[in-house]
């Protein structure tokens, strides 16, 4: 996980009007990240709305919320509850946007891509065990 403080709006309005899921050319974040594409995977406004995959608005709604979704989790079974949730498109008002890495350029980015983290959870079914470690019956 790297983090930057970026108050460019050159930069900045490479994202305006991108949905999550879109992908980003990395090269507009600077010259370490050429080559690289990046994934929006989220983020959040400057009030602290985090953005709802799914909702088609550039800013902020009241959405009627039921069962376990993200965003909302219900105290009694059929609980129903009006929130506000950012839509899934980017715009000028976020300050935070959450960025996956898909694609490794050439250069190594240092706190990023730098050093090899292993996998922390492994398969908890017997038969992906075997897969992974490759054990026979």
């Amino acid at each position: 996980m790297k983090k930057l403080d970026i108050d460019d709006d050159k930069i900045n309005r490479h994202f305006n009007d991108r949905r999550m899921g879109s992908d980003v050319d990395g090269e507009v974040l600077g010259k370490e990240f050429k080559g690289y594409t990046l994934r929006i995977t989220g983020g959040n406004d400057k009030q602290g709305f985090t953005m709802k995959q799914g909702i088609l608005v550039n800013g902020r709604v009241r959405i009627l919320m039921k069962g376990r979704t993200s965003l909302y989790r219900p105290r009694r079974t059929g609980e129903r509850k009006r929130k506000s949730a950012r839509g899934c498109i980017c715009g000028p008002d976020l300050s935070v946007i959450a960025l996956k890495v898909l694609v490794k350029g050439e250069g190594e980015v240092p706190g990023l891509t730098d050093s090899e983290k292993p996998r922390r959870l492994g398969p908890k079914r017997a038969s992906n065990i075997r897969k992974a470690f490759v054990l026979r019956k």
